[in-house]
């Protein structure tokens, strides 16, 4: 127990960002949109209206900042 341990905030901001944009996809797959475009859509106009309320799926995505989002899909894209 002499060992420091290390905590990551960055990591635990990237875990629910991933869960939030999982939970938000389903969400819109499961009402018929297409969650990409949909999810796209959001994060490029910032209107909330691409984001159905389904599963609570609109507040979520709201709860994110868009761009840790964008800087996040570019980190695990490059």
């Amino acid at each position: 127990m002499d060992k420091t341990s290390l905590f990551d905030v960055s990591l635990i901001k990237r875990e629910n960002i991933v869960k939030t944009l999982r939970e938000v996809y389903d969400a819109l797959e499961e009402r018929g949109y297409n969650p990409i475009n949909q999810i796209v859509g959001y994060l490029i106009s910032g209107d909330p209206g691409y984001i159905s309320s389904y599963k609570d799926a609109r507040s979520k995505m709201i709860s994110l900042d868009r761009s840790e989002v964008v800087m996040l899909l570019l980190v695990e894209f490059i």
